[in-house]
């Protein structure tokens, strides 16, 4: 590692993925990690967003969406993405509407800088009318016709219909459909002056951490549970099966395609600041 020593500031959710992913390693079970890492922050995705855009954190969780507007500051690791099929955001509402009415109506999204916001916008760039919500809010806003629909991740895909919704697209399925291809969600980024040497190290321990939470899931069950809020087991174990598989350990050519025909598509829709592909993701 480089001579740069300090501890290094972590942020990640409290999403069973990212408690699961990240267990190991704050309990100092890889890699030496409390001599490498302070206590992580948790919070919700979108200030996740903010705080990389601000440059606050050195080692955190983002959408994918946000990485776009970070990679002067920061670097993607291979390891710790969310990626995948059948795992996509979904639109939802009081009742069930035709696709063609979508760019009409008033919809919450879980933040400017989501990956569901994004996929929103390629889907219908008419889309004008939408309302930032922080993501556990927007079924309660949609049920009580707050807004006309809402953009839903996370653990509402499983539980939507708990409150009277319906689902009117799969944004994950439209862009299978669309690309062959899983979709990114979430990414682990470093900041860049920490150096390549320390990056690289801090990538393996992720993924050692990942690894021993997939071989070892029971051991990260009372971290996971002490995040998980209400959220009941069976909805946990559903939500980190969808989200934590082969492509968190290692993105792998599949998953290096799918980042970068996102960020293609990002960038010829105008919703990229950064004219590269995968040249400018990695240090």
């Amino acid at each position: 590692m480089n001579s740069d020593n300090r501890l290094l500031s972590l942020g990640f959710s409290p999403c069973p993925n990212d408690t699961l992913i990240f267990n190991a390693l704050v309990k100092g079970l890889v890699c030496h990690s409390r001599r490498n890492f302070s206590e992580p922050e948790l919070a919700d995705v979108e200030t996740l967003n903010e705080w990389a855009i601000e440059g606050k954190l050195d080692v955190t969780k983002i959408s994918f969406h946000a990485l776009v507007h970070v990679l002067d500051k920061y670097t993607l690791l291979r390891s710790g993405s969310a990626l995948g099929r059948g795992c996509g955001p979904l639109l939802v509402g009081r009742n069930k509407f035709a696709r063609k009415e979508i760019a009409g109506k008033r919809i919450a999204i879980p933040g400017k800088y989501t990956t569901a916001a994004m996929l929103l916008k390629l889907y219908e760039p008419a889309c004008r009318n939408l309302v930032v919500m922080r993501f556990d809010q927007i079924m309660p806003a949609v049920a009580a016709g707050t807004v006309d629909a809402g953009l839903i991740i996370h653990e509402s895909r499983f539980t939507f219909r708990n409150f009277g919704l319906e689902e009117v697209l799969d944004l994950g399925e439209w862009w299978e459909e669309k690309t062959g291809l899983p979709i990114p969600l979430g990414a682990i980024v470093a900041r860049r002056t920490i150096g390549r040497e320390r990056i690289s190290y801090i990538e393996s321990c992720i993924r050692e951490s990942v690894r021993r939470g997939l071989a070892e899931p029971e051991s990260a069950k009372g971290y996971i549970r002490m995040h998980a809020q209400e959220m009941d087991d069976e909805v946990v174990s559903e939500h980190i099966s969808l989200y934590v598989n082969e492509f968190t350990v290692e993105l792998g050519d599949e998953g290096l395609a799918a980042v970068e025909t996102f960020m293609e598509f990002a960038r010829e829709a105008g919703l990229s600041p950064l004219p590269g592909g995968l040249e400018s993701v990695f240090l």
